[in-house]
């Protein structure tokens, strides 16, 4: 997911020249070696013709784009002495052969780059540029690696963290529910055989939703739906569900559970907690994202200290979503409304 300025991590059976190369095609490169050469070119073209202009240009290949290659080839994994001086050498062969040994072999006149001072300055060229620009290439690639590191280590730390997140319901109302069975055993069979199915079914999509990243959102509602005839089973008559679910947003990937731990939220401290009225979900597709709002009776009273209920769910969507997701919540009157756009992605 991450690429740098080249465009691409450099792949591992990509020759070292051509990574380079293409490397050094990236804009903040090219450029400013580009302007370099450039300057040179046009100071080379006015002391001598066409074949000094050769001459320049062959010099500024040599420290724009042989030396990052030398560089790299020779001295850049293990920079010792023995390296850095065969990489200085090999510049000198360069430098000196182009600007010294070809122009004299051509019986060309002295030019700018290929005076005895200016040739100096050329090879100083070649070494610093070489240096310089292959240095930043390996630093970029060893950022580029060490992100995706972090990335993976991060979704990795997410999973583990999801192995409890997604097995998640809060045990107050799992225990509750139990407790609530076991009154039904003696007074009413047939719901306590009904809370129980419900409750078996539920806890098998939440432990399939463990070995997936993404799911369809009617997966995700069913065990919403679930969730709120769970409640209305140990309150009938506190509450009334409506939900509004646009068709077209229905078979759209998401995260699984971040919608069921929200919903389980909005029911713990709505009807769960002795507020009477409707819940409401409402799901629409537009712009190219999923905007859902859930609303339930009972005043916001702001974060709750020591929860980590939201902020899981929060990273666990910054995560899926790369920062792009928005959830947000709030009071309104007597009533609590969750907000939540998520991008959509192909699945």
């Amino acid at each position: 997911m991450t690429a740098h300025a080249a465009g691409k991590p450099e792949p591992l059976d990509e020759p070292l020249a051509i990574a380079t190369l293409r490397a050094l095609a990236a804009p903040r490169r090219l450029v400013p070696i580009l302007v370099v050469s450039v300057t040179l070119l046009v100071a080379q073209a006015r002391s001598g013709g066409s074949a000094t202009v050769a001459v320049g240009v062959a010099l500024c290949a040599s420290f724009t784009l042989l030396a990052p290659v030398s560089w790299r080839a020779i001295a850049a994994d293990r920079p010792t002495l023995l390296r850095v001086l065969a990489y200085a050498a090999l510049g000198a062969i360069v430098v000196f052969g182009i600007g010294g040994v070809i122009p004299r072999w051509l019986r060309l006149a002295p030019s700018f780059l290929t005076v005895p001072g200016n040739l100096v300055s050329s090879l100083a060229l070649y070494w610093v540029g070489g240096w310089g620009l292959g240095r930043d290439i390996d630093l970029e690639l060893r950022l580029v690696a060490q992100r995706e590191r972090a990335e993976k280590l991060a979704r990795e730390a997410e999973r583990a963290q999801l192995l409890a997140l997604r097995a998640h319901l809060d045990p107050h109302f799992l225990f509750n529910t139990l407790n609530a069975i076991a009154e039904w055993c003696r007074v009413d069979g047939a719901v306590a055989e009904e809370a129980v199915l419900r409750l078996a079914s539920m806890l098998r999509a939440i432990l399939a939703g463990v070995r997936a990243e993404w799911w369809p959102l009617e997966q995700e509602l069913a065990l919403v739906r679930t969730l709120f005839e769970l409640f209305r089973l140990r309150d009938p008559g506190r509450f009334t569900v409506v939900m509004e679910i646009d068709p077209d947003a229905a078979p759209l990937p998401v995260p699984p559970l971040v919608l069921l731990l929200l919903a389980e939220n909005a029911m713990k401290h709505g009807p769960g907690a002795g507020h009477e009225g409707e819940v409401r979900l409402v799901i629409r597709r537009a712009s190219g994202a999923l905007r859902i709002t859930l609303s339930n009776p009972g005043a916001y009273a702001g974060p709750r200290a020591g929860s980590d209920g939201l902020p899981t769910v929060q990273r666990r969507l910054a995560l899926a979503y790369d920062e792009r997701a928005r959830l947000s919540i709030r009071g309104e009157g007597d009533r609590t409304r969750v907000e939540l756009e998520l991008p959509e992605v192909t699945s």
